[in-house]
């Protein structure tokens, strides 16, 4: 028997698959402050992290009772391992698991809770400083240096987009200079042609590889056996995991040279693949059927007509054979990488996925065709910055441009002129408004919302992430639909974007962050025939029952009362929405029209105008298109009556909002 052949990697990733998480930006700057304090804890300061798998599972202790993991690890020095890997790999933490310098800011803007852009990209603080780190970040495949953040934004440059399989399957492929001139003219050749399929550049690409080439050589001089079969899989782990496709092997050679009527076999030795997508992939490009009985009727005539099924020769079946195993590998082990590509390029806040397409947002766009010509020279070499909390252009100079023609090229993308930071500032908030206003048509129509805030009320919190994303937690969440849904009633005016507080992605879904997530809705008025000049505070929680009470009826009263104090100019009230509304906590708020408000000044306000409504009643103003001035009349006059506050909230919100839908109470 030949000696095995080993697998070598072809193609890079961010991050480990072992080590997926929701609310990704959260978990960064959590799993940092954690470590920092783990690392301060004084027997642990000098204490080695590689190699001391006591130390590590002392680590995943920590994590436990800090509550950020929960249960029991099996192998709790791997599982700590593969939870602070990826940081490790971006120059957050260094290989002993210490907070780098570049950490170190990360953590200081956190602490902060200042997320504001202070750059000439118009995007956060934090995603720039991702933005620096991953132009540093570098992957080592098979003794090659390759960044993939820098080939990502080479290959977009080229291409003006990526399509999400483009992103998926090609992307990552590119690990020199050449693949990755290669992978661009095939991706332009496909289009042209209008192909959406990639599986011929996939296996050309394998097909480079010395031991992808030796095991196509030993599959066809080689006498077939269960060892051969899987020598020639290459598996990543152990060539025992591919012992399935011997007996696949077997009966589908039997079908296709003696005409064998095996179709159910060959159904259930797909299912024996050890890899779920692999055997998946393999029925959907075999089978025209799944379903058991239809494939017993049928027989082979319910087997797709594809190529391997018209060999004529075992050197063709086997050249055949060989082509399918091998793309169906290495196209899950490419979506695998998907997800961990996808969440480490969006934390810098200039990369879009929407419409099935990856794309930069306009300024990084016009930024990156500056410097295009450029990045090849540092895409394939490592840097010694990594760790550093370096300025762009210490990374390379090319990175330090002229700020004006930033600006002259992002008027010409626009149709606009632009010659300073000002007129940049409102044609990107025009543009985002646009994109924002798509997601609504899109996203978020009325049926779409009321759905969420059914799920909301269930607390189906894998339903809601599903609806909008996983990057946040599901009270920032809520407040993003409330803000959303105040947007559609108020018939979309005003700059919600900036009214809602909440840090959003480039893609304008929320995001939260360690210090985030108890901001308000501020919402500005101007005036009109049916309102004065006003500004609206809306207070969301999930909070129900006597937790409610001790969690909300003090900070809203405190926001309101501040604001009034802050801006005696502004006429102002707070709208306190709720999936459960605690009678006491309507009792307070209805107490609070006639009780003075104190700052520590002791300047005080008398009186102060809170009005709660559930989610229940804001979902029929949401069904029968109930806009803004009709809401702020019932408010109004909800306010200016008496009852008590039970009685008087079911006879002001309840059946009101209920005459909307025909029915009284």
């Amino acid at each position: 028997m030949a000696k095995r052949i080993g697998f070598k990697s072809y193609c890079w990733s961010i991050g480990t698959t072992s080590y997926r998480t929701d609310n990704f930006n959260l978990s960064i700057e959590k799993q940092l402050q954690l470590l920092k304090q783990f690392r301060e804890i004084e027997e642990n300061t000098n204490k080695e992290w590689n190699g001391n798998n006591e130390f590590q599972t002392e680590y995943y202790n920590f994590l436990r009772e800090s509550g950020f993991v929960k249960g029991e690890a099996v192998r709790p020095d791997k599982d700590a391992r593969e939870k602070t890997s990826g940081l490790r790999d971006i120059g957050l933490l260094d290989d002993e698991r210490n907070v780098t310098e570049s950490g170190l800011e990360l953590l200081k803007i956190a602490a902060l809770n200042d997320f504001s852009s202070d750059n000439f990209l118009e995007i956060p603080k934090d995603s720039y400083l991702y933005f620096k780190q991953l132009l540093k970040t570098s992957n080592v495949i098979e003794g090659k240096i390759v960044r993939p953040f820098v080939v990502f934004l080479y290959l977009i440059n080229e291409l003006e987009y990526l399509t999400n399989d483009e992103f998926t399957y090609l992307l990552p492929l590119c690990i020199d200079e050449n693949t990755t001139k290669d992978i661009i003219s095939s991706i332009k050749r496909h289009r042209v042609a209008g192909k959406k399929q990639f599986d011929d550049i996939i296996l050309s690409v394998l097909m480079e590889k010395d031991n992808y080439k030796q095991a196509l050589n030993l599959l066809k001089t080689e006498p077939i056996s269960e060892e051969l079969i899987c020598n020639v899989g290459i598996n990543r782990k152990s060539a025992k995991y591919d012992k399935p496709y011997y007996k696949l092997y077997t009966i589908l050679k039997k079908i296709v040279l003696s005409k064998d009527n095996l179709a159910l076999e060959l159904y259930e030795a797909t299912k024996k693949l050890t890899n779920s997508k692999v055997g998946g992939a393999w029925r959907k490009y075999f089978f025209n059927s799944n379903v058991r009985s239809v494939i017993v009727r049928e027989g082979l005539s319910v087997l797709n007509a594809v190529p391997i099924l018209q060999a004529t020769s075992e050197k063709t079946f086997d050249e055949e054979f060989f082509k399918i195993m091998h793309i169906f590998k290495a196209k899950a082990t490419l979506s695998d990488y998907f997800d961990l590509n996808r969440r480490y390029f969006k934390i810098t806040d200039i990369v879009l996925f929407e419409d099935n397409k990856v794309k930069l947002d306009v300024l990084p766009e016009c930024y990156i065709d500056m410097i295009s010509d450029r990045l090849l020279d540092i895409a394939f070499c490592k840097t010694e910055l990594l760790q550093k909390n370096a300025p762009l252009k210490a990374i390379a100079t090319f990175f330090d441009i002229d700020i004006y023609e930033l600006y002259k090229r992002l008027g010409q993308a626009l149709g606009t002129s632009i010659s300073n930071k000002e007129m940049a500032r409102k044609v990107i908030k025009d543009e985002r408004y646009e994109r924002f206003n798509k997601l609504i048509d899109d996203k978020f129509d009325k049926d779409t919302l009321i759905n969420l805030f059914n799920a909301f009320e269930r607390r189906n919190d894998d339903e809601i992430r599903n609806m909008v994303t996983d990057n946040a937690d599901i009270p920032t969440i809520f407040e993003y639909v409330l803000g959303v849904a105040w947007y559609i009633v108020s018939e979309r005016k005003g700059d919600v974007l900036e009214y809602m507080n909440l840090s959003l992605e480039a893609d304008l879904l929320p995001k939260t962050h360690a210090g985030g997530g108890e901001a308000d809705i501020v919402w500005k008025y101007d005036k009109t025939e049916v309102y004065p000049k006003h500004t609206l505070l809306i207070e969301a929680t999930l909070a129900d029952g006597s937790n409610q009470r001790r969690m909300e009826m003090e900070p809203v009263s405190r926001h309101l009362g501040d604001y009034c104090l802050a801006h005696p100019e502004d006429e102002a009230y707070c709208v306190f929405i709720t999936t459960y509304l605690n009678n006491n906590v309507i009792s307070d708020f209805r107490a609070r029209k006639y009780m003075e408000y104190y700052n520590n000044a002791g300047e005080y306000i008398k009186g102060m105008k809170i009005l709660p409504i559930e989610t229940k009643e804001l979902k029929t103003l949401l069904k029968f298109d109930v806009k803004y001035p009709q809401i702020y009349k019932m408010f109004d006059t909800a306010y200016h009556s008496e009852g008590a506050p039970k009685e008087w909230y079911e006879n002001n919100i309840v059946k009101e909002t209920g005459m909307y839908n025909g029915k009284g109470v």
